[in-house]
């Protein structure tokens, strides 16, 4: 639903040709509610549409046959369902060996790898909702975060075999999976523990590393403030008139300080309160002080920061215009993405065929039996 489209929204925002295979009707997820509404409008982009049986002689000799030509194929199904339908790696990759084949799993190979793998599994088993939840209540995070990062990785393994294939002439399997993506992002707190033999804290029960790294309520709305080195100590107190506070010397250092959090913040909080929040950050702006309002989703489509190229347009299935982020990255001095339409279901089977070269007569008859689903001649 999530981490295999990632991969291939990323890959298409970046330039590839994707063509996405659903299965007869459309994905399922272009009509899931709640939290999942905005998972096929987000991570399927770029994309053209095929609606394949895959479970038809016929439908997999389709796929077969743009495997054949194809540079990257990406998988997002549970262990041994695509080796059934005749897709393995080693079927695919005898048929082109310079195929790169990305298995988008819940778990790399071991003991777990036959096990159905969610988002919501992998934050829970890896640590990340005991690190993100307040002591005894475990909390998934508040996006897709697992999803996505697996996709990104699979992107990363992806690239890096496209560009060994240039050396070798050779594709190669590449596996990324939720489980493992978890621990790599809990990996500092594992980190932590070798160093200080002490378990880390869930992040809302953390020592933190700095005395001010919090969400401080002012007379309007909270703002996060963080303050990470000496010199921003110094110019901290100067911004605030904290005069007394930077007149102590024992306060000079970072450490000193955090054993000291208990004197310092209800000080700061104290102080903090009186104003709002718009004065806040008309105080911190162009300091070099970490600060940053609590924003929400719906705040984006509105951010000045994201409006020079941030958001891209899109046109949704049922012809909404919306604004939605494009590719988080700047190359060459430009913004990947541009003005996108989401495809109706199979809306694109005619033109992909076309491409592989079979002729009209045999795309129609593949419609008729009802192998390829595609929108109206």
């Amino acid at each position: 639903m999530v981490m295999g489209p990632a991969v291939g929204h990323i890959l298409a925002g970046l330039g590839a040709e994707v063509v996405r295979i659903e299965p007869m009707g459309g994905d399922r997820t272009r009509s899931l509610l709640g939290s999942g509404a905005g998972y096929f409008s987000m991570y399927n982009r770029g994309k053209q549409s095929i609606c394949l049986d895959l479970k038809s002689a016929d439908g997999q000799a389709v796929a077969r046959d743009l495997c054949a030509g194809a540079d990257v194929l990406v998988e997002n199904f549970r262990p041994g369902a695509l080796d059934r339908a005749g897709l393995s790696y080693a079927a695919l990759s005898a048929l082109n060996p310079g195929l790169i084949y990305c298995s988008e799993k819940g778990f790399l190979p071991g003991p777990y790898e036959n096990r159905t793998a969610l988002d919501e599994v992998a934050q829970m088993m890896g640590g990340l909702a005991y690190m993100t939840g307040p002591p005894g209540r475990p909390l998934r995070a508040g996006s897709s975060v697992i999803d996505v990062a697996g996709g990104m990785f699979g992107v990363i393994g992806i690239l890096a075999a496209l560009e060994e294939r240039h050396r070798t002439g050779r594709g190669q399997k590449v596996v990324a999976s939720l489980f493992e993506t978890t621990v790599y992002l809990i990996g500092q707190h594992m980190a932590q523990f070798a160093v200080t033999g002490q378990p880390a804290a869930p992040m809302p029960a953390r020592i933190s590393a700095w005395a001010i790294y919090d969400v401080f309520e002012t007379r309007d709305d909270p703002v996060f403030i963080g303050v990470v080195s000496d010199t921003l100590w110094e110019t901290f107190c100067a911004v605030f008139g904290l005069d007394e506070l930077w007149a102590d010397q024992s306060l000079r250092t970072n450490n000193a300080r955090v054993l000291a959090r208990d004197r310092i913040l209800p000080q700061v909080r104290a102080l903090v309160q009186t104003m709002t929040r718009a004065e806040i950050i008309a105080r911190l702006e162009g300091t070099g002080l970490p600060f940053a309002p609590i924003g929400r989703p719906e705040d984006m489509f509105d951010d000045p920061q994201l409006q020079g190229g941030g958001l891209e347009p899109v046109n949704l299935a049922d012809g909404t215009k919306t604004r939605l982020p494009t590719i988080p990255l700047e190359m060459d001095g430009k913004r990947p993405g541009g003005p996108v339409t989401l495809p109706a279901p199979g809306a694109d089977a005619r033109a992909v065929l076309g491409g592989l070269g079979y002729p009209p007569e045999r795309i129609e008859q593949l419609i008729g039996k009802g192998v390829v689903e595609a929108a109206a001649a």
